[in-house]
């Protein structure tokens, strides 16, 4: 039985389009420059997230779930899924305009690379005046017109804009073209997967002042040509994203006096809960009585299936995540 929340050492990955505010958010003290992501929750092999603290300090996601299976992943999940993890979490920080990415649907992704597709979200922290998020497209091309506009620096004439700020989400399902604009800190969820085919980089260079690797091939099949009246959601209630990889919540919590928020548990899930402000106790409310999880501004925690009735309390904003 595995009963405690798990923290990881964050992957913190410099790129060319990285800032300086994750560093800062998370509360690291670095000399590591242009940190243009935080992989907080991470099964990609290569990056495969290790604990940090607690009992299980230096045990791998990969190792804990082979060990636990069920308990800590859920039976649906494990029946699904295995030992593989299914989500992804970061930490995005653009100082400068990402590239214009289109990511393949799972049946795609399994046919070309024999990996899941990527279905992803974002949930924008802090956002410049002035600051776009770019998805989806504001006019029907046909797939050989999006070849030319590539090819002719066009493309970005057809990519719906919205202005960003604080609390806006934007799911993106595979197949859907978007960019992070520039001025940018928001929190990614997304299946696991590290596929992305890169279409669109505004002919940037690299520091051997070569450009970048386009996918336009690969990217062409991939494309959902679909024109959506709306590419923002507008959530009523808590719910900001709910689809078959993952459904993801926001809580405000208003002070330590109220009474405490429980995490509703819709699935048969583990559940991640990700601070993007304040701080929160965290109680397992099967648990013994006084026992509580802190969490604080820029940290994750992973809570096993078997911890299935957990309740917030605090002054924080907060996501919550399952699978």
């Amino acid at each position: 039985m595995i009963n405690q929340p798990l923290h990881f050492a964050p992957y913190l990955k410099s790129v060319i389009w990285g800032g300086e505010r994750i560093a800062p958010f998370k509360g690291i003290v670095t000399d590591q420059k242009q940190i243009g992501e935080s992989w907080e929750l991470s099964a990609v092999p290569g990056h495969v997230s290790v604990v940090d603290r607690g009992p299980h300090k230096g045990e791998s996601l990969t190792d804990l779930i082979a060990r636990y299976g069920a308990d800590l992943v859920g039976e649906d999940n494990f029946k699904r899924y295995g030992t593989a993890f299914p989500l992804l979490i970061k930490i995005i920080d653009a100082q400068s305009d990402l590239s214009v990415q289109v990511h393949p649907d799972d049946a795609l992704a399994k046919a070309r690379h024999n990996s899941p597709g990527k279905t992803e979200m974002w949930h924008i922290i802090d956002a410049a005046p002035g600051t776009k998020i770019y998805t989806g497209l504001n006019t029907a091309i046909t797939p050989e017109e999006y070849e030319r506009r590539v090819a002719d620096n066009t493309i970005m004439d057809v990519i719906a804009a919205y202005d960003s700020a604080p609390g806006k989400t934007f799911f993106l399902p595979a197949g859907r073209i978007h960019a992070i604009g520039g001025g940018n800190l928001l929190a990614e969820i997304q299946q696991t997967s590290d596929i992305t085919y890169r279409i669109y980089d505004y002919d940037r260079r690299d520091k051997d002042g070569n450009p970048r690797e386009l996918h336009t091939e690969l990217a062409k099949d991939a494309i959902d040509y679909t024109v959506y009246p709306d590419y923002e959601s507008h959530p009523e209630d808590s719910l900001l994203a709910s689809c078959q990889y993952f459904d993801v919540r926001r809580l405000q919590l208003y002070g330590s006096e109220a009474a405490a928020t429980p995490v509703d548990h819709p699935r048969d899930s583990f559940t991640i809960i990700i601070c993007l402000d304040g701080e929160a106790e965290i109680t397992d409310e099967t648990a013994a009585p006084g026992e509580s999880f802190r969490i604080t501004r820029g940290d994750t925690l992973l809570f096993p299936a078997t911890m299935r009735h957990l309740a917030v309390r605090g002054t924080a904003t907060l996501l919550t995540v399952q699978a």
